[in-house]
């Protein structure tokens, strides 16, 4: 299927890092050891808390974060549905309901995710009626109506409805969902001159040239997408989280293996971690490079390193045990 996360984070580049700090900021033990990505130590603390407190809302919310930061989705899903019933009103628990939804609907069979699509669809709709001003809310709501078949409450008129409410809003994220919505009907002309009207209208902001980049690279336009990282990455930027992104963007394109080294590299040993783009993540990433460099040694201390702060993070364990075969 074609409606999680996965195919949604071009929203998140745009709009997650402020949602993220103002939570951790309310509660900044929790908050800080998932921006470290410590997310064994933050779900030990969370479950503590939730024994000593059942309804406590923030801490399922920041539980299901902890799980989806993992790949886990049955006992994030709990987590965030459990936040839900008992803050029914709040936007945030919502929208990572309906994003927790769609990357479980990624990952499972068609009927599987044809039975979540309604689900997902029905968090982002809710989202957007708690607070029609939310232009994360309206930004998922359209991505999913552009994703997601007709048979599921999908539909490009409807995706269309809310970019021009967005377009009020936020005028770059609007024309962002609109170069979506020429992409996904192969008018690349179009979509790369939306991209480009988006990195214009946002002053250049660094999550807009990644999503150009993202572009260049579903066309196959490898030189394009390398300029564009660049754009993405300068220091004058200052997005930590895109370092990552785009680092794993060149991985997965087998693209300058070096830049993507230095950028993990420079994102590792910054002071600016942030729950997007987890550290564990990070050096299972530069584990994955020494390990096609030949270095086996090195990728295995960063499989382990990876492994220190997420004991269950499948993709680093799976590659450790690889290596020892």
């Amino acid at each position: 299927m074609m409606f999680g996360l996965r195919k949604l984070l071009s929203v998140a580049v745009l709009t997650a890092a402020a949602f993220h700090s103002s939570l951790a900021a309310s509660d900044p033990t929790a908050g800080k050891l998932l921006a470290e990505g410590r997310v064994d130590d933050a779900i030990l603390l969370l479950r503590g808390r939730i024994n000593g407190a059942p309804n406590d809302a923030q801490s399922f919310s920041l539980l299901c974060r902890a799980y989806f930061m993992l790949g886990e989705w049955n006992p994030g899903i709990t987590a965030c549905e459990k936040a839900v019933s008992v803050d029914p009103d709040n936007i945030e628990y919502h929208s990572w309901l309906g994003r927790i939804y769609g990357e479980k609907a990624d990952h499972s069979s068609f009927i599987t995710a044809a039975r979540l699509a309604g689900k997902v669809r029905n968090e982002f709709e809710t989202a957007v009626r708690l607070d029609p001003n939310s232009v994360d809310a309206r930004a998922d709501l359209a991505d999913f109506y552009l994703e997601a078949p007709g048979i599921v409450g999908g539909g490009k008129g409807k995706a269309e409805a809310q970019a021009q409410k967005i377009a009020a809003l936020d005028p770059a994220q609007a024309h962002r969902v609109k170069a979506r919505m020429a992409e996904e009907e192969k008018d690349y002309v179009t979509a790369e001159k939306e991209y480009r009207i988006a990195i214009q209208l946002s002053g250049g902001k660094a999550g807009t040239w990644l999503n150009l980049a993202r572009f260049y690279r579903h066309v196959g336009r490898w030189n394009e997408m390398e300029d564009a990282i660049r754009h993405a990455t300068a220091p004058e930027m200052n997005r930590p989280d895109l370092l990552m992104g785009a680092a794993e963007m060149l991985i997965n394109a087998k693209r300058d293996l070096p830049d993507a080294t230095e950028l993990l590299r420079r994102y590792l040993s910054s002071n600016a971690t942030v729950e997007d783009a987890p550290v564990f993540k990070a050096q299972y990433l530069l584990g994955t490079i020494l390990e096609r460099e030949g270095d086996k040694q090195a990728a295995a201390e960063q499989y382990r390193a990876a492994l220190s702060l997420a004991k269950n993070f499948s993709p680093a364990r799976d590659a450790l045990n690889r290596l020892k075969q």
